[in-house]
């Protein structure tokens, strides 16, 4: 199953990971796992080419680990691209299961980091 984790302060968004694999079918052909990777990683790429804001990254190829932590929360087309990435995994979610694709959104506060 792969879940991605979306932080939050209060109603801006501080980041995001996507930990695991889905398992919906074989390495190569996990259409669940692939459009996962896909969304996440535009996301990711558009929030430093469009919107030019730094994060920091955590990635591990191995474990299915990628996500990031924004430097800068202030900017509404990081804020609107994190919202369509949810968006978009709910979406998968709610057409190939629970079993496959877990969203969740958690609260942070200053004292914790994403």
């Amino acid at each position: 199953m792969t879940t991605v984790t979306f932080f939050k302060r209060a109603d801006v968004y501080t980041g995001f990971i996507a930990k695991g694999h889905a398992g919906f079918d074989e390495r190569g052909k996990d259409i669940v796992c692939s459009s996962v990777s896909i969304l996440v990683i535009n996301t990711i790429n558009s929030i430093e080419e469009i919107c030019h804001v730094g994060f920091g990254l955590t990635k591990d190829d191995k474990k299915g680990i990628l996500g990031i932590e924004l430097n800068d929360t202030e900017d509404a087309g990081t804020q609107l691209l994190i919202r369509s990435l949810m968006l978009g995994l709910e979406s998968i979610r709610d057409e190939y299961g629970k079993k496959y694709l877990k969203v969740i959104t958690k609260e942070v506060n200053d004292n914790v980091k994403a």
